[in-house]
């Protein structure tokens, strides 16, 4: 192949790098914009007694304010998700209910900042103070309410806000109980992770208008284009062929643009007063008015038999979903969904649980997606299981892991009674890899370098999915232009991940033509075909599989608008690097071919589609394995090696998936090592900037080494699965594993700082030399 599997640069990487205006604020929309800012509640649970807003709309430059009062009350949910979204309708633009610290009490506009935030100072405020529900542990059936009305759902999600439930699951397949009463090995342990940032660049921000033709235009920082359409359309109660959706470069999202968290706050000021209007969110607005990973409380219970083969896996889980349910049932039901199957061989598994409301900024999407947090626990048991048996984790691992061939009633595409096949999978031959990566059968459990340092070393497993199976589907179109080139047309937000390239290359493959003959649209939704958006894996394989059945369709009809031209069968033509033959000796270059159906000879210029929406979400795996260093005077523990082997079946691109695996792992060891989310004792939370929140800069990242053990899997595009999320899942429970093996010290609660391993070192009183 001339393309896929290359080391291919990202198409747009050299004028990023230069500087060449490519993002929201590059392409803003002028001076003229009044500036939006947004009254936030200094309360973790109010209601709003009065508003008064006279002294603010008094100040010269002060265009509105918005209250409860004149705003619409429509209820809506702020996710990315295909419609109907199964997160619930729990929010209103602004509500005289306040449910977190940094909720919106109202929203000013005027001709400059400096205007803006003096307007906000104006705005007097009489609260009712009422009870939060501040911890995940007390707000089931807490008689103090989150919700005091139940939400809308668009079908059962187990939504019951009387006792704080914004979302429950059950699944079981055999007898959990009866397997867990007849293994003779049980083990028991909970497991907690945190809240954690994306850590973003470029933080949120929109800015709205009204075009020539008076419909509202939208330009936003966005992974999620029409969707954030579609929640403008109701919120504002305006038909979607009224808003126009500009969509440039987003500088990162890591899931966190998937939730529409600023759009509609501009759009309602421009509605109001017919002016353009502009919101960028600060870096503490950033931090603490937008969604986060859902912090979770898993309990794992592991039957096995002495020999190693797991008989049963019981996962219970709380998941806070903060003050709104966005995201609140599917990242909780990915926890299970992307757990339980790498265990398929056990008799009986079962994962049930509630998502929950506290008075606390929102949960929502973040790569990974639940996933994260359901690898950190079961993995983390696996290894406690491991060393329970007095077996090698990497053994008891390939005695129990799902093959290829292999069924689970879990993965993605099963039915009732029809569990589905995995069709690839080389996690066996990844393990092996990594092993003979990192020196583990040398090295393992531990070394030790000297009288204070000590490496131990743990690995972990993981999988995850490729788009969502029989829901979100994509499209792209290929126009044949008047010169011989191509014009490549979705809706598939790049957010460095380099989805453009990608899509790119597979057109330029199928076509057999240079990548710089084609053109790589995405800016506009007036002219961009649909794409649930860049979320839940789906950009290679979804929209991958997309661009290659348009790039099929495009030479299809090539071969017969020549047939055409020359008179004779499309059996006739054969096509091959750009230039058609005909019979045995005529030619005509793809040049000649687009010239003469723009020549006044009645042919139509030739526009291609393809449509792909998976019937299944084939997952990737990655096998993790981390060696830490551990300061035994201090606790501090450092990721010195870090081998992570991936089976993303074929790499389309390897630079691409080199640096996707990399920065994943990177986020997983700020989730396992750095990331500390701290609460005041009323709800404000204290780490809402980069000097108080601390993600791993280079200097805390020392060797990350990436190898590939590619299958193929038959419904991907050449072959290809995912790579985007799966990547940051196996850091956590691989560094909990090697500073266990390294100290004896066992945290289970996230992040492991070298507080807990003092204390627990010290507590147990072990000397690991």
């Amino acid at each position: 192949m001339d393309f896929v599997g290359k080391e291919i640069p990202k198409i747009d990487g050299l004028g990023l790098v230069k500087g060449t205006p490519a993002y929201t604020s590059d392409l803003d929309i002028g001076e003229n914009a009044l500036i939006v800012k947004i009254l936030r509640s200094p309360h973790a649970s109010a209601r709003i007694r009065t508003i008064d807003t006279s002294e603010a709309e008094a100040i010269p430059g002060v265009e509105c304010v918005l209250t409860h009062l004149n705003t619409p009350t429509t209820r809506f949910t702020l996710a990315g998700q295909s419609f109907p979204e199964p997160s619930p309708y729990d929010r209103r633009i602004v509500d005289n209910h306040m449910r977190y610290v940094g909720d919106e009490v109202a929203i000013v506009a005027a001709v400059d900042e400096r205007t803006a935030l003096a307007a906000l100072k104006k705005i007097k405020v009489d609260y009712e103070l009422l009870t939060p529900v501040l911890n995940l542990e007390e707000a089931l059936d807490n008689p103090v309410r989150v919700h005091p009305q139940q939400p809308f759902t668009n079908f059962p999600i187990g939504n019951d806000a009387a006792r704080n439930i914004a979302a429950s699951h059950y699944t079981e397949q055999g007898d959990v109980e009866g397997e867990l009463a007849a293994s003779e090995v049980v083990m028991e342990q909970t497991y907690t992770t945190q809240a954690q940032a994306h850590a973003m660049m470029e933080t949120y921000r929109a800015t709205t208008s009204f075009d020539v033709n008076g419909r509202l235009q939208v330009m936003s920082s966005t992974q999620i284009p029409y969707h954030v359409r579609r929640h403008l359309s109701r919120v504002l109660g305006i038909p979607r062929s009224k808003i126009k959706v500009l969509k440039p470069r987003v500088g990162g999202g890591f899931g966190g643009k998937q939730t529409a968290s600023v759009e509609i706050f501009p759009a309602i000021v421009t509605m109001k007063t017919g002016k353009p209007a502009r919101l960028v969110y600060t870096r503490q607005e950033t931090f603490t008015c937008t969604t986060s990973r859902h912090a979770m409380q898993l309990t794992v219970r592991l039957g096995a038999d002495r020999d190693g083969t797991i008989r049963a896996i019981d996962i219970y889980c709380l998941s806070d979903t903060g003050a709104y349910g966005e995201h609140a049932p599917t990242v909780f039901w990915v926890v299970g969904q992307k757990t339980l199957p790498l265990y398929g061989k056990a008799k009986a598994c079962r994962y049930h649980g509630h998502a929950l409301y506290t008075n606390k900024p929102p949960g929502g999407a973040l790569r990974g997606y639940g996933a994260t947090q359901g690898t950190f626990a079961l993995e983390s048991a696996i290894n406690e299981l491991a060393a329970k048996l007095d077996m090698d984790p990497t053994e008891l691992r390939a005695k129990n892991l799902l093959g290829e061939g292999e069924t689970h009633p879990e993965l993605c595409g099963s039915t009732p009674g029809n569990p589905a096949t995995l069709g690839s999978s080389s996690l066996h031959r990844c393990i092996e890899k990594g092993k003979a990566l990192i020196g583990w059968d040398e090295k393992f459990p531990k070394v030790i370098v000297n009288d204070t340092k000590v490496r131990g070393y743990g690995m972990a497993v993981t999988m995850q999915g490729s788009g969502i199976a029989k829901i979100d589907t994509a499209s792209v179109l290929i126009k044949l232009n008047e010169d011989g080139f191509f014009t490549l047309s979705h809706s598939a937000s790049d957010m460095g991940q380099g989805s453009d390239t990608i899509l790119a290359q597979i057109g330029a493959e199928v076509l057999e033509i240079d990548m710089d003959q084609i053109v790589v649209a995405s800016f506009d939704l007036d002219t961009l075909p649909y794409d649930p958006g860049a979320y839940a894996s789906s950009g290679a394989y979804v929209t991958g599989n997309a661009a290659r059945l348009a790039a099929e369709d495009m030479k299809a009809q090539m071969r017969c608008a020549v047939a055409s031209l020359q008179g004779v069968s499309p059996d006739a033509v054969t096509y091959g690097d750009g230039v058609f033959t005909i019979g045995s000796e005529k030619t005509m270059t793809l040049s000649e071919l687009a010239q003469t159906l723009c020549s006044f000879n009645g042919k139509d210029m030739l526009i291609a589609k393809g449509t792909f929406g998976g019937e299944t979400s084939p997952p990737p795996f990655i096998a993790g394995f981390a060696e830490v260093e551990v300061d035994l005077e201090t606790g501090e523990a450092q990721v010195t090696d870090y081998v992570a082997v991936a089976d993303c079946g074929t790499v389309l691109n390897k630079n691409l998936a080199l640096i996707q695996v990399e920065g994943g792992v990177a986020m997983g060891i700020g989730l396992g090592l750095y990331e500390e989310v701290r609460y005041s004792g009323k709800g404000r939370l204290s780490t809402n900037s980069f000097m108080e929140y601390k993600i791993p800069s280079r200097l805390d990242i020392h060797s990350i080494r990436v190898a590939f053990e590619e299958s193929y899997e038959p419904t991907g595009p050449y072959g290809a699965k995912s790579i985007g999320e799966v990547v940051c899942n196996t850091p956590a429970p691989a560094i909990s594993a090697a500073v266990a093996n390294a100290t004896g010290v066992q945290v289970r609660s996230l992040p492991i700082t070298a507080e807990k391993v003092l204390l627990g070192m010290i507590k147990n009183n072990v000397d690991p030399r």
